[in-house]
C-alpha cells in the first residue's frame, strides 16, 4: 500500500522517472554521487521486488487455501524442512548482496588520493561550522544565526577532514549525496569532485543539542576565478590561519 501511494504521489506531481528513482533526493552534483545513487536506488528497488513477491504469495495463498464451507480440521504438520530452507537462506543470500554491493562503493567512496587538489578542515561546534581552506590558510566561520558559505570550484578534487571540539555533529550536502560523522578526538576524511555548478545547503544530521536545526551551512560550487576572488577576500578581511575550536578571537585572545 505504501508503494502504491508513493507511486501515486510521483505520477500525480508529474515527476520525471529519474525524480522517481531518486525517491525525492535531488540530482547528483558531484562525480562520485551517481555511486551513492545507484546503490540507493537499487536497494530500493529490489526491496520493492522482495515486497511484491511476498504480497503476492501471501494473497495466493489467502485465496487459494481459504477455508470453504463444510470443511473440516486440516491436516495438522510440524515441520516442512524444504521451506524453512528456502526461508532461512533467501534473506541471507539478500543480505550478502545487499553487503557485497554497499562494501564494494564505500570502499570507492572513502578512498584518500594520495595528493587532492584541495584540503578543507571542517570544524563542526555548537552551533555552526568553520571551514578552514588549509593549503590558503584561510577561514570562514558562522553562527546559528548567520550560515557560513563553502566555497569550492568545480571539477577539483576537495579533501574534508572533520573535526569537532565538543560533540557528534555530522556534515551533509544533499547535493553531494556523501555524509560523514563529525566526532570529538577524532580526524574523519573523505574526497569528493564538484562536478555542477550552483548553490547549495549543507546541515548537521546528527541531534547535537538545542541549536542543532539552525546549524546550517551554504555550499558554492564556483570557477577557478571566483574561488580565489573569494579566498583573497577572506585574507583581506584577516581570517586567516586555521581555526581548530570552532571560536575565532581577537588580537587579545577574547573569544568572539
Amino acid at each position: 500500500m505504501l508503494g502504491l501511494l508513493t507511486v501515486s504521489a510521483f505520477v500525480l506531481t508529474g515527476c520525471s522517472g529519474d525524480d522517481f528513482l531518486r525517491m525525492g533526493m535531488p540530482a547528483p552534483a558531484t562525480k562520485e554521487g551517481p555511486i551513492i545513487e545507484s546503490l540507493w536506488t537499487n536497494s530500493w528497488l529490489a526491496a520493492w521486488l522482495v515486497g511484491a513477491l511476498v504480497w503476492g504469495l501471501m494473497i495466493f495463498v489467502f485465496f487459494r487455501f481459504r477455508r470453504k464451507k463444510n470443511d473440516g480440521i486440516p491436516e495438522q504438520t510440524k515441520y516442512n524442512m524444504p521451506l524453512e530452507i528456502l526461508y532461512t537462506l533467501a534473506p541471507l543470500v539478500m543480505i550478502l548482496v545487499l553487503a557485497v554491493f554497499t562494501w564494494r562503493d564505500q570502499t570507492a567512496l572513502t578512498a584518500l588520493t594520495d595528493k587532492p587538489t584541495h584540503t578543507v578542515g571542517v570544524v563542526g561546534f555548537r552551533w555552526s561550522w568553520t571551514f578552514n581552506y588549509l593549503d590558503e590558510g584561510a577561514y570562514e566561520i558562522g553562527t546559528p544565526g548567520q550560515r557560513p558559505t563553502l566555497y569550492l570550484p568545480i571539477n577539483e578534487t576537495v579533501r574534508f577532514e572533520l573535526t569537532s571540539p565538543d560533540v557528534i555533529h555530522s556534515f551533509w550536502v544533499p547535493a553531494f549525496y556523501q555524509k560523514m560523522d563529525v566526532i570529538p578526538g577524532r580526524k574523519n576524511m573523505f574526497e569528493l569532485t564538484p562536478n555542477k555548478f550552483g548553490s547549495y545547503v549543507g546541515k548537521c544530521t546528527e541531534l547535537c543539542g538545542a541549536d542543532h536545526s539552525r546549524m546550517l551551512f551554504n555550499v558554492q560550487v564556483v570557477s577557478r576565478a571566483d574561488y580565489e576572488a573569494h579566498i583573497q577576500s577572506l585574507i583581506d578581511a584577516g581570517q586567516v590561519g586555521v581555526l581548530e575550536s570552532g571560536r575565532s578571537t581577537d588580537a587579545a585572545g577574547v573569544t568572539k
